[in-house]
């Protein structure tokens, strides 16, 4: 038993591992571009986002790591979990390898209701595993309104 435990904890974290290097390779491949947008003025600091993301994934593979040792993840946080990965390697590739910035805005807002939808999931289960990952909608909604305003900008 304590063998599944530790597989799937190696499952959870390079399945983390694998969706923020996709994500960065599509972002990398982008950042020229990116860096050529017209910005809003209340814009956050480039430096700032990839320390965030950082900060998200690692609570991410503390909480998947607990809670895979203190029993079974459920199948509907599961499919929320992997929707999201999903989502974020998505908007990386439509918004910056694509330069598609409404259908990057679409996707950041369903990747925003999934996110919203896997804290309230994760709650129902565990608040504390909540209260560990409640950063990551509350980054979406920010880099939703971020990438609205690339939108109407450009």
């Amino acid at each position: 038993m304590k063998k599944n435990k530790i597989i799937y904890t190696i499952v959870a974290i390079v399945s983390i591992v694998l969706v923020a290097g996709l994500g960065s390779v599509f972002v990398n491949l982008g950042m020229q571009w990116f860096n050529g947008l017209t910005k809003p003025s209340q814009w956050i600091p480039n430096y700032v986002i990839p320390i965030v993301w950082s900060i998200i994934y690692v609570l991410f593979a503390i909480t998947l790591s607990l809670w895979i040792n203190h029993g079974k993840i459920p199948k509907d946080t599961l499919v929320l979990l992997i929707a999201n990965g999903v989502f974020n390697i998505l908007w990386c590739l439509v918004f910056f390898t694509l330069h598609l910035t409404f259908l990057g805005n679409v996707v950041i807002v369903i990747n925003l209701l999934l996110g919203l939808a896997l804290l309230f999931t994760i709650f129902k289960y565990n608040s504390f595993y909540g209260y560990l990952t409640m950063i990551y909608p509350i980054w979406l909604f920010i880099a939703t309104t971020l990438n609205t305003a690339l939108w109407i900008l450009n």
